[in-house]
């Protein structure tokens, strides 16, 4: 693979193949605690070996010239490093733009030119986290390139400044942290408010993660994102008057009952889905730790009920692959992953039901919903870094 995307960068920039540098960022799944991030809780996302590649040489111009396989529509997108302001127009181009100028912001000096060509095989809109692929990929790239010497963490919380403030979606730091920070066969629990975090292990031996995407396309600027995260917001400055909390995270399901009464039905509905969702990834840790994934399965499924019935971020597409999955004798557990309305559900599912799996939850989602789900069967990977020679070769 990595041969023949070389191979296209050189049908598009010329040059010598020996100049190429190549960077890999990963995509992710959170396994549980969804729309707890930027609440102030905790998380428990692993990376994946899927992600997004990024080729690259330096040039003598001034310019940056971006292509990407996965909207080759927009040809070669070619940018002034004096002139690295967003654009409507330039579509996913700004991603990588928006680390450039986040780059200049901090300092460092960029002193010629690139080429760079994307090729992701992430499924674009599934909610496995291509945009933080996109940034952290071209941020260890420019760290690399410009021997900015920052810390992986230091580009992590770069990327999710620039999805916050370049890009404009109000996204919390969990996507960027296991895009960035990720290692193979590990899960990362982590506390979104503190940024403390620990690998637990994730070892399926007889059992494998399956991404289901409903190919119902999202975008999450456009989405109920935003609106979710107001309320709770105003949530928690109501009951800041009445307890010394810093977040939703800090809260405990019996503080959220004794002042249930200060908040408005919908913020109570949403205010809980966060606080049990906390109390759900940390029992689910414990049930990592102790191997039992019997246990974790069950909090999977109580994760996507309060999803739907108290965060109201599901929908037909995603409850329907959820229900099919919950009433196939091979699955441990399912649930819907991502920020929800659409995207994408994951799946703890045993080898030897693998098959059958697919076949019967993808028979009953085309049945009700009219199209086709898609499959991915995946392991975990390692976080955002350049690949060597010699892992190039084994690819």
């Amino acid at each position: 693979m990595i041969e023949k995307v070389k191979t296209d960068f050189l049908a598009w920039f010329g040059g010598g193949r020996e100049e190429i540098r190549t960077f890999f960022a990963p995509g992710r799944v959170n396994l549980i605690g969804e729309h707890t991030d930027y609440n102030g809780g905790h998380v428990l996302p692993c990376a994946l070996e899927i992600g997004t590649y990024a080729f690259v040489r330096k040039t003598k111009s001034g310019n940056v010239r971006l292509y990407s396989q996965n909207f080759p529509e927009k040809g070669v997108i070619t940018v002034p490093l004096t002139d690295l302001a967003y654009r409507d127009e330039h579509g996913w181009a700004n991603y990588p733009k928006g680390i450039l100028a986040a780059f200049q912001a901090s300092g460092v000096i960029i002193d010629s030119g690139f080429d760079v060509l994307y090729y992701g095989n992430i499924p674009n809109g599934a909610g496995l986290s291509s945009s933080a692929s996109i940034e952290l990929v071209t941020a260890v790239m420019v760290n690399e390139l410009f021997q900015a010497n920052f810390s992986t963490l230091e580009l992590v919380k770069m990327s999710q400044n620039v999805e916050n403030n370049y890009i404009g979606v109000n996204c919390g730091i969990m996507d960027q942290f296991a895009v960035g920070m990720g290692k193979k066969d590990r899960a990362i629990l982590l506390d979104c408010q503190t940024l403390h975090y620990r690998y637990l292990p994730l070892l399926l031996n007889d059992c494998s993660i399956i991404i289901a995407n409903t190919n119902k396309q999202r975008g999450l600027a456009d989405s109920a994102y935003n609106e979710r995260r107001a309320t709770c917001e105003a949530a928690l400055t109501k009951l800041q008057q009445h307890l010394p909390i810093s977040s939703l995270g800090e809260l405990t399901s019996e503080q959220l009952a004794k002042y249930a009464h200060v908040l408005s039905p919908v913020e109570q509905k949403r205010a809980r889905h966060a606080v049990t969702e906390n109390e759900r990834v940390m029992q689910a840790a414990e049930a990592l730790e102790n191997g039992n994934f019997t246990r974790f399965g069950e909090l999977m499924k109580q994760s996507h009920l309060s999803l739907r019935n108290d965060y109201e971020v599901t929908g037909i597409e995603l409850d329907t692959l959820v229900e099919a999955a919950w009433k196939h004798e091979g699955t441990i557990g399912a649930r819907m992953t991502g920020a929800g309305f659409g995207g994408c559900t994951v799946n703890m599912v045993k080898d030897e039901h693998i098959p059958s799996f697919i076949e019967q939850v993808g028979r009953e989602y085309a049945e009700k919903i009219g199209y086709e789900a898609s499959f991915y069967v995946v392991k975990i990977g390692d976080g955002a870094k350049e690949i060597t020679e010699k892992e190039e070769m084994m690819l």
